[in-house]
């Protein structure tokens, strides 16, 4: 039985399918982009050394615990906070999901 995580990647709108590219890179089938909108404060612009753009995107992918760590370093390294993506990336455990074949599935029925 599979074990699930839901990245969660917040990142500044334009840059989600540079981000997908990345996750797909390491083995995530796809994705949700949501728009959205950010807040911040002056003081945290300050802190981190970033402009706060209030247009953003939100992209959840569903991946495979095992693939997790890799998904949410290739995603980090190609739009983090240090690009002009200025994303974030988070990981969330999922108990229950249903409606989705992965191929190891496939392969173990076999």
């Amino acid at each position: 039985m599979n074990k699930f995580e839901l990245i969660v990647v917040v990142i500044n709108a334009g840059y989600s399918e540079i981000a997908m590219n990345a996750a797909r890179d390491e083995g995530a089938r796809g994705g949700t982009i949501v728009h959205a909108r950010g807040t911040g404060t002056k003081a945290m612009e300050e802190k981190y050394g970033i402009i706060i753009t209030p247009e953003k995107e939100m992209i959840m992918i569903l991946v495979d615990e095992k693939s997790r760590d890799k998904i949410l370093a290739a995603v980090y390294k190609a739009c983090g906070l240090a690009t002009d993506g200025q994303g974030i990336a988070f990981s969330l455990p999922v108990t229950d999901v249903v409606g989705l074949k992965l191929y190891s599935d496939n392969e173990e029925a076999k």
